[in-house]
């Protein structure tokens, strides 16, 4: 799993019909200090994630066991978004 920031959308009007009704957004990948890493990442939305909220991202094939993109050609999917996290005795809130 990454944590990055929703930072922005795609619009495909041809794709592989596995990918119609699917919502993908571009995530640009965090350090813990919540600053830009390098990278960026297409990924398949399965929780609702807006513009701009911190989320966790699963990569691989494992991006291929939700429910919305288990079968589907995808290598990338947002499967929570972060409330706050705790590292090295420091809790970082988000909302």
């Amino acid at each position: 799993m990454r944590m990055g920031r929703v930072i922005g959308s795609v619009v495909s009007t041809r794709k592989d019909p596995k990918l119609v009704g699917v919502k993908l957004l571009i995530v640009e990948n965090l350090t813990l200090e919540l600053e830009p890493e390098g990278g960026y990442v297409v990924a398949v939305d399965a929780v609702g994630a807006g513009f701009r909220e911190v989320v966790l991202y699963a990569a691989g094939s494992s991006a291929r066991q939700t429910e919305q993109t288990k079968d589907r050609p995808v290598d990338a999917v947002i499967m929570a978004i972060l409330d706050q996290f705790d590292v090295g005795g420091r809790t970082v809130r988000l909302a």
